[in-house]
């Protein structure tokens, strides 16, 4: 039977009120997802978990002026950030966010704090959001120690300054320049009263990078601010300001650290040629690294009964023992993928044998 005309209305009209219910529910429920993904700390330390795996933190420890920063779906941004600091000191905070542990707040599932030499590489990712009328740097963190701590101030911390307004400079003073992961970077060591920090600074912005923090690592190892036996403890991603600093943001962040590896990104050849009593070694030595190795030094131990008398295109010190190779003025840094080679005649007694171990600025060498 066909309906009447105003039956069919009505129908009609009952139909079009539920679409209508259906989607205002759906509305309020994209709201409330939105409201619950955006969390918002305005607390001295608050903190809160983003992707279920990393930390962000408004971490304000240099100023009583108030800060918050507002989290997103893959990182978060600065929202308020009153007051300002003399730029000649310290900043008035570190808002960011981490992989690792930072102050016993560990970002869930992840495997550090973790032994250098057991990780065979870190890839990250980060991109920023910059703003113009405010004094700050965006500052990449990596952090190593001598023990697994998941506390307090770690030993040594490099930082990577993806960008800097203003008249602020990083801890220390600037020692080199240097190529690190493909990029050009100026090198500034020093020491802020509570632990080391070597500091990379970008000649120009950075607004987002692929890279290895491997890298990063293996110059403070090279520079003899940590050791291949240290941990990586955390890796972050933020900003310091000096001056306001709202709408400043990380729009994304991804870090992860493969272990199971070996800090060792350098191959040693040892060919020798030996008569009754004395021997000839040429040693060529690989950067298998994607960074160059500066002020190279080759260290390994002779073994008993061996002595240097003579040695070309290296110092080669002391004559006998624990020794240790170093560059000539000419030739003082490894490229990527580069080699270098030297040599030098010595004497043995009973039997002759070859080294066994090499480090090349303290990380272990492979050999060939």
């Amino acid at each position: 039977m066909r309906p009447s005309p105003h039956r069919a209305r009505s129908a009609r009209g009952l139909f079009g009120a539920l679409l209508t219910a259906l989607v205002s529910l759906a509305a309020l429920l994209t709201a409330a997802s939105v409201a619950q993904a955006d969390t918002t700390l305005c607390e001295q330390f608050g903190s809160t978990t983003i992707q279920g795996r990393y930390v962000v933190q408004n971490n304000r420890w240099g100023t009583s002026q108030a800060q918050c920063v507002t989290t997103t779906d893959s990182g978060f941004r600065i929202t308020r950030a009153d007051g300002s600091v003399p730029t000649t000191g310290a900043p008035k905070s570190y808002p960011s966010l981490f992989n690792g542990c930072h102050y016993t707040d560990c970002s869930p599932g992840t495997n550090l704090p973790a032994r250098l030499s057991t990780i065979a590489g870190s890839p990250t990712s980060v991109s920023y959001s910059y703003v113009s009328n405010a004094v700050y740097d965006a500052a990449y963190d990596i952090w190593l120690d001598p023990t697994p701590r998941t506390d307090g101030v770690n030993r040594t911390e490099i930082m990577i300054w993806f960008n800097k307004v203003g008249p602020v400079q990083p801890v220390g003073s600037q020692v080199a320049t240097a190529s690190v992961a493909g990029r050009q970077w100026q090198v500034w060591s020093g020491n802020n009263g509570s632990n080391d920090v070597l500091t990379f600074v970008a000649p120009s912005a950075i607004s987002a990078w692929n890279f290895d923090v491997m890298d990063f690592a293996r110059q403070a190892v090279s520079r003899g601010l940590a050791q291949n036996s240290w941990y990586l403890t955390s890796i972050q991603a933020g900003f310091e300001p000096w001056q306001n600093g709202a709408g400043l943001a990380v729009t994304s962040f991804f870090s992860t650290v493969n272990t199971g590896g070996s800090l060792a990104a350098c191959t040693v050849a040892y060919a020798t040629n030996t008569w009754q009593g004395g021997f000839t070694a040429d040693v060529t030595v690989t950067n298998s690294a994607s960074s160059p190795v500066d002020s190279w030094k080759l260290g390994f131990s002779l073994p008993a009964g061996q002595q240097i008398t003579g040695s070309w295109n290296a110092d080669v010190s002391p004559s006998s023992g624990t020794v240790t190779a170093s560059g000539p003025p000419y030739d003082t840094q490894i490229a990527p993928g580069g080699q270098v080679t030297f040599g030098f005649q010595g004497t043995y007694g009973d039997g002759f044998a070859k080294p066994d171990d090499f480090s090349l600025n303290g990380a272990p060498c492979g050999v060939t």
